[in-house]
């Protein structure tokens, strides 16, 4: 970063003006960046045309690159994925060998009739060989989209059918918990139901390949071309399409989000080389899968000479300690988690300080959902004390962070660090006006390049336009309900569609969890506004270890902890113990699934959770049925 803004002249200014200066001067700070950070590819004399548009904006319209090639640039024998499973399965590839191995992928996706903007679908876990197919399919201009082996088959069909790939890799199986979970006869089903689907390719992890009808082994798909050793890179248009993301799905069918190539290089570079530091050589972790945009994001640091550390398996195995053998092992600079990770191994009791030398740890990032401040505390007393924690937020619709880290910075408990360079990130009040210290809406008032080229078969960018822009025409409206604090630092407290509301005051529900969760009783919790009574009243359901029962004794300190510490209107009126809390596949809790539920309404997308079944849990509860408990709000 220091380095950065030397050489764009501002050696000795402070964050917040050069933060000014990116949003302020799009076409020097984006132009800076693809010079900096060393973009292979012809740039182009425009940078910018529309940039009064948004949506409309047009990044370096003449301009011709290829994703692949920048990820892979450098052909010698560092590491370029280093792979551990669950079971101890370990793959190590130097850069030279993920070039020959794309060289091959590439080679036998045009034999099979691949071109640019044809769909490759892939049905797999975090294996070394979706990395291959990703970067291979690019090279050729082809889109790229994957699911992850724990989506059931609706919901794969329910996101892949909509983007109808030509080919489809699909697994055996995988390990979980300690656990082969068996995958042939989803795989099957999988590639039965896809019509579009010509060539299916079964990458084998259990050794059950024969099972899945009708397909060709990986072995067989790329020893036909074991002698390839070159690549013959398409040259894009900056806004090719690269990857197809879906929306979480739980409020109906997924919604398919198009990245460009350029749009998501840039960005990610800015984000790995000045935002995260990341140098060639760096090790860098984040605990993933394939149906998260987190996969996109940690494999994408190739470009900045990055080693990608990649696991697939159960993060918490051998009791939380197996990631913090990962790191110690295999000197990682780099470690991402979510919040939840870091929260679940703080109940645990685990001290990596105290087991683990983690001497060559540099950054721990965090994202998913707020990362609360005992959390931070948690980080600093037992895992590290000298690491920058970085807890960002972005998403899948950006394929990437408005607000992360910054090494220039302090970290403060609690907050963000800063919003990123170039996204003219603010908080809007309820009458659309920038605020400070309040809480109100996440948005983003300019263009910024990785915004998405559109939604799959949306021609006219109806539902584009109505998922961002329809709240505030011309502003990308998040769904973040936040404040920027007096150090220009950020708080998110939850989604703007799972804000409370009693009595018409707004309330983030992680300011509720934040409370609930430190108490010692209590594994996670859920919160949701119940409609009562012309009003609405907050509901929490807490998941308690199971010696606990839920009495009034621990109601009563539940209620109040949350009214000592945040203020009498977060007191919720009812308290209900469950047995489970649904959450996505990310992992990601899921409010409104829930507040449906509750309100015997139906919850229209099942497929995208990742335990459907834990909702029964919630409904027809006969604590909702009766009056207030005593919430003790004024």
């Amino acid at each position: 970063m220091t380095d950065f803004l030397k050489s764009v002249g501002l050696a000795d200014v402070e964050y917040s003006e050069a933060h000014r200066w990116s949003i302020e001067k799009p076409e020097e700070f984006w132009s800076a960046v693809w010079d900096y950070c060393g973009v292979v590819g012809e740039k182009g004399t425009t940078v910018l045309r529309d940039g009064d548009r948004m949506p409309g904006a047009q990044w370096f319209p003449e301009a011709r690159l290829n994703f692949a090639e920048n990820l892979l640039k450098r052909r010698d024998d560092t590491e370029a994925i280093v792979f551990r499973s669950e079971k101890g399965i370990q793959t190590r590839l130097t850069r030279e060998e993920l070039f020959r191995l794309t060289a091959c992928c590439a080679a036998a996706l045009r034999e099979a009739g691949i071109v640019p903007g044809d769909r490759v679908a892939a049905y797999l876990p975090n294996i070394p060989e979706t990395v291959v197919i990703m970067l291979a399919a690019a090279s050729i201009g082809a889109v790229f989209s994957s699911c992850s082996p724990d989506f059931g088959v609706q919901g794969v069909i329910d996101r892949f059918g909509q983007i109808e790939p030509k080919i489809l890799f699909v697994t055996d199986g995988y390990w979980y918990n300690g656990k082969p979970i068996t995958m042939s006869e989803k795989s099957s089903e999988v590639a039965s139901l896809l019509s579009s689907v010509e060539k299916v390719i079964v990458v084998p992890f259990l050794g059950e390949v024969d099972e899945i009808d009708a397909a060709e082994t990986w072995f067989d798909f790329m020893d036909r071309h074991e002698g390839t050793t070159s690549i013959d890179f398409e040259p894009l248009p900056f806004n090719h399409p690269l990857f197809v993301m879906y929306s979480s799905g739980t409020t109906g069918i997924p919604k398919c989000i198009v990245h460009g190539a350029g749009g998501t290089l840039l960005q990610l570079l800015k984000e790995h080389q000045l935002h995260c530091d990341i140098k060639p050589g760096d090790r860098l972790f984040f605990f993933t899968t394939c149906g998260w945009m987190m996969w996109n994001w940690l494999v994408t640091g190739l470009a900045s000479g990055a080693t990608a550390m990649l696991y697939d398996g159960f993060p918490l195995a051998d009791e939380g300690k197996l990631l913090f053998d990962y790191i110690e092992q295999e000197q990682i600079k780099h470690f991402g988690v979510s919040a939840k990770f870091i929260d679940a191994i703080a109940k645990k009791g685990v001290s990596p300080t105290d087991t683990h030398d983690l001497s060559s740890l540099r950054t721990i990032f965090s994202t998913g959902s707020p990362l609360s401040p005992e959390s931070f505390d948690y980080v600093y007393r037992h895992i590290k004390n000298d690491v920058l924690l970085a807890s960002i937020s972005g998403g899948t619709d950006i394929i990437s962070a408005f607000v992360l880290g910054n090494p220039l910075l302090p970290v403060r408990r609690g907050e963000i660090q800063c919003r990123g360079l170039g996204m003219a990130v603010d908080v809007f009040n309820e009458h659309g006006q920038p605020v400070r210290e309040e809480k109100g809406e996440l948005v983003c008032t300019k263009p910024f390049p990785s915004m998405p080229v559109g939604f799959w078969n949306d021609a006219q960018g109806s539902k584009y336009r109505a998922a961002y822009f329809e709240k505030i025409p011309g502003i990308w409206v998040h769904g973040d309900y936040a404040e920027i604090t007096k150090h220009n630092g950020l708080i998110i407290y939850g989604r703007s569609d799972a804000t409370l509301n009693p009595g018409g005051v707004r309330i983030g529900t992680a300011e509720i969890y934040r409370q609930v969760e430190l108490l010692s009783e209590v594994i996670e919790s859920l919160v949701i506004g119940q409609e009562w009574e012309n009003d609405t009243r907050i509901v929490l359901f807490v998941k308690l270890h199971p010696d606990i029962a839920l009495d009034d004794s621990l109601k009563t300190r539940i209620k109040d902890a949350i009214r000592r510490n945040a203020t009498p209107r977060h007191v919720p009126a009812v308290i209900v113990a469950v047995e489970d809390i649904p959450r996505t596949k990310s992992g990601k809790i899921v409010e409104l699934a829930v507040r449906e539920t509750v309100h015997n309404r139906p919850v229209k997308n099942l497929e995208a959770l990742a335990n459907p079944e834990s909702l029964r849990y919630f409904a027809n509860r006969e604590e909702l049925r009766v009056g207030d408990t005593g919430s003790g709000r004024v």
